[in-house]
């Protein structure tokens, strides 16, 4: 590793355990259908086939506490075993429940909620998405206008979301709704809990730049759902949507993939061809992957000192949350902005149908490039989703600075 750290040998030999589980579990469907997407998560069927695997090692939900099925490893076995996923291609686990949802229910939700949800979560039968931002409340999500009106023990919902990730496979949703209409914006949100098929629920497909259909936007028609599907406090559940975007924004995982996408840029560029030099020779392009290597180290640092945090009872800190959001972010656009320039022309072709899995005709160029382009526009929105870049920064002026 590029920084002063070094392993045991109970860690090493945890290493071995967890590739000794992907040699036996990891089938190659499952690989090539990490490979081929270039969204950020593969289709549910996918995912929940992975998802039992690990649930049935033990392993569904592995930076959860001990008491509700996590496995109490430490911040070196959470590195190594993501990092061993990440080398090995696995699939992305279930993530708007085990990671985003779970600790709002750890930290506001009730006994029954906890008792009901959480182990359905970790097994993968629930399959959540996330109704936080609105046409015109996105980095603003305080402004949020989904109206949540109190008739007897039910709330009446009318409104619609946006940019809802896998809300065409989900079947639950959690949401911020606004109970109340005055006052602080912030004061009047509350956070519930519903099933998708309820009646007056519809999702409408958006199609991305990349040609994925990952997102939607949901729309509720007179939606009822039992007041005790509320997570938490009426009107403060804006304390429960934030506690919820600090592991959204920035609980580590991402180092390990992005470790694998960089190993495998420096390959591509040291080869040559017939009367061509290797990449890597251009000076130009060397200096922005040197760079590209600086930033991927402090990154790693990032991501080791918040598993640190999260194992020792602690959660992440807006402040930190929102520095690994933009440090992760940035290493990931740059690594496909020069996969781009690696592939060339061999970036373009089929781009759309292959991030659909609907490619059936012969690949056009090496394998490594096919979802080049599909990977560069689906990475440039990350700057904007889990909150822009520009609020992150205000963020840690905010809460680190004091500014």
């Amino acid at each position: 590793m590029p920084m002063n750290f070094s392993f045991t040998a109970a860690d090493e030999a945890f290493r071995e355990e967890v590739r000794t589980f992907l040699r036996d579990e990891l089938t190659p469907d499952l690989i090539e259908a990490g490979r081929r997407s270039s969204a950020m998560y593969v289709d549910r069927e996918t995912m929940q086939k992975w998802q039992a695997k690990l649930h049935a090692r033990g392993w569904g939900a592995i930076d959860w506490p001990v008491q509700y099925g996590g496995t109490g490893w430490s911040p070196a076995q959470l590195f190594i075993f993501r990092e061993e996923c990440a080398r090995a291609g696995t699939p992305p686990v279930l993530n708007s429940g085990a990671v985003l949802l779970a600790p709002a229910l750890f930290a506001y939700g009730s006994d029954e909620q906890k008792a009901y949800y959480l182990p359905r979560i970790l097994s993968g039968e629930h399959y959540w998405c996330q109704g936080y931002s609105e046409p015109g409340s996105g980095s603003d999500l305080a402004s949020l206008k989904t109206r949540a009106e109190r008739d007897g023990d039910e709330y009446v919902i009318n409104g619609t979301k946006i940019w809802t990730t896998h809300a065409q496979f989900a079947d639950h949703i959690f949401c911020l709704v606004r109970t109340k209409a005055d006052g602080k914006p912030q004061q009047g949100i509350s956070f519930v809990l519903m099933r998708m098929d309820l009646p007056g629920i519809r999702v409408e497909p958006i199609i991305t730049l990349a040609g994925d259909h990952e997102v939607n936007q949901v729309f509720f028609d007179n939606v009822r759902v039992p007041v005790s599907n509320r997570v938490g406090v009426e009107n403060q559940g804006w304390t429960v949507a934030k506690h919820l975007l600090e592991y959204e924004r920035g609980t580590g995982g991402a180092a390990a993939g992005l470790k694998v996408a960089l190993d495998g840029l420096r390959q591509s560029v040291q080869k040559d061809g017939p009367g061509i030099e290797p990449l890597i020779k251009n000076p130009a392009f060397a200096m922005k992957l040197h760079q590209l290597e600086v930033n991927f180290n402090a990154l790693e640092f990032t991501e080791i000192t918040t598993l640190a945090r999260l194992v020792a009872g602690n959660h992440p800190g807006p402040g930190a949350s929102s520095a690994f959001k933009i440090q992760s972010v940035d290493v990931e656009q740059r690594i496909n902005t020069l996969r781009m320039e690696a592939a060339q022309y061999y970036g373009l072709p089929d781009h759309t149908r292959i991030s659909l899995n609907e490619c059936t005709e012969p690949r056009i160029g090496p394998a490594p490039v096919e979802s080049a382009m599909a990977s560069y526009l689906t990475s440039r929105a990350a700057s904007i989703y889990g909150g822009s870049n520009q609020v992150q920064h205000n963020i840690i002026a905010k809460v680190e600075l004091g500014l």
